[in-house]
């Protein structure tokens, strides 16, 4: 299926009819009559217009399809309740209930066994050349078996630098989106091992790769449409299969997500938004900002309105601590027996160090200015500050000073012009 799409000129914002005019190719373009259509969104953690697509996308197919059904793509986030679920579809509780009544939401499930299926395996031999020999295992292929009840698979999400993946979109949507835990651990541990810094903003990376190569095995058609947001600028929209509007949109999205900036800064102040309400998402204020932040330097993570680490893996990461990647490694039997991805997550946060002769030392400080206690962030490895005792304009204007002030942290990634060693690229 060919991409059709549209771009905002600079500055400036697609219009509704912009909008409608590639949804009216798309359809076109796909026998969507009689189909049973699963669109695939994502939680509350990602900005883009999903309530403007799927009532677009509604108002051109629902009359069409057989059935048209919502799951949200959690990966391992925790379950939406309906409120919501509505403001993600921008739709009212009145609206849902009359005229998307037979429209049927679900939530992922990843660590329900009865939920998943097993739907291929990529062999030791793939996963050796996808990874770039970095590992040589069998990795298991689950999905939600909810699949299986539609034809179609449609993806509907924004494209954004990913620390995982490189570019966040596309089949991500189905991985970790909506799979189940082994090729979740495994994808999320080679993007640590590989580092955040290596990672993100790099389109074909080996993760990518991999996610990729997974896709492979759904048997349903595969739809994307690609949203890449700037703020709240609606900046492009790419229709097609997930590799391809991917592709494009990831194109555009390196284009006005990613900052330079001449030199490193030795605090950076990273305001969380409020959609970020647990450490575990939270954490890509560090990720965004890691590749600014001069040697010794500071990050604080500022969010008054945050008090969990994580509701799922929250356990997990006290038990573990904030580290950096040889810190496990180094002490694999120790630390084999946890989730890959909860390891991963760690590193990602804690962000580039050494671990020699037993000690370790991180490339930068990480502070929490959040409602979480000084005792939680002690245990888990990580420095704290009052967040009361902060004026986040007191950092503003102060880029001179070497003091980064970012109001909105989390989709906009930063790096320096002349970029070190340790955040050049990726194999491509």
């Amino acid at each position: 299926m060919k991409t059709c799409s549209v771009k905002a000129a600079d500055g400036e914002s697609l219009s509704v009819e912009a909008v409608d005019s590639v949804l009216d190719v798309f359809v076109a373009g796909y026998p969507f009559p009689g189909k049973r259509v699963l669109l695939i969104v994502p939680d509350g953690t990602r900005t883009a217009p999903i309530g403007l697509l799927f009532k677009s996308l509604y108002q051109r197919i629902g009359h069409l399809v057989a059935n048209l059904d919502v799951v949200i793509a959690l990966g391992t986030h925790p379950a939406m309740g309906d409120d919501a679920i509505n403001a993600r579809l921008e739709i009212s509780s009145d609206e849902r209930a009359t005229t998307y009544k037979n429209v049927r939401v679900f939530n992922h499930t990843w660590d329900q066994p009865a939920t998943l299926e097993e739907i291929g395996c990529i062999p030791t031999s793939e996963i050796s050349e996808l990874s770039a020999g970095l590992f040589a295992e069998e990795v298991p292929v689950q999905l939600n078996r909810l699949v299986n009840n539609y034809d179609t698979l449609l993806v509907i999400g924004p494209v954004f630098p990913h620390e995982v993946v490189g570019f966040s979109g596309g089949n991500k949507y189905f991985f970790p989106g909506i799979a189940g835990p082994e090729i979740l651990n495994f994808f999320h541990w080679l993007g640590a091992v590989v580092t955040n810094p290596m990672i993100i903003g790099n389109k074909w990376t080996p993760v990518r790769k991999v996610v990729d190569r997974a896709a492979q095995f759904i048997k349903q058609d595969r739809l994307c449409l690609a949203a890449v947001v700037d703020d709240k600028r609606f900046a492009g929209l790419f229709a097609g299969t997930p590799e391809g509007a991917w592709d494009e949109a990831s194109d555009l999205s390196s284009q006005i997500h990613i900052i330079t900036k001449p030199r490193p800064f030795h605090t950076v102040l990273s305001c969380a938004p409020k959609m970020y309400d647990e450490l575990w998402v939270a954490g890509k204020c560090m990720y965004k900002l890691e590749p600014v932040v001069a040697d010794g330097g500071e990050l604080i993570i500022y969010a008054p309105h945050l008090h969990e680490v994580s509701e799922v893996h929250g356990r997990l990461i006290r038990e573990i601590g904030y580290h950096c990647r040889d810190y496990f490694i180094k002490q694999w039997d120790k630390f084999s027996h946890y989730p890959t991805g909860v390891l991963a997550h760690s590193t990602h946060v804690h962000g580039i160090g050494t671990y020699e002769n037993g000690i370790e030392t991180p490339r930068v400080r990480v502070t929490l200015a959040t409602g979480i206690p000084p005792e939680i962030c002690k245990e888990i490895n990580l420095g704290y500050r009052n967040p009361d005792d902060i004026n986040p304009d007191d950092y503003a204007n102060r880029e001179d000073e070497g003091i980064l002030y970012v109001p909105k942290a989390g989709e906009r990634l930063f790096h320096l012009t002349n970029r070190p060693a340790w955040s050049g690229g990726v194999a491509q």
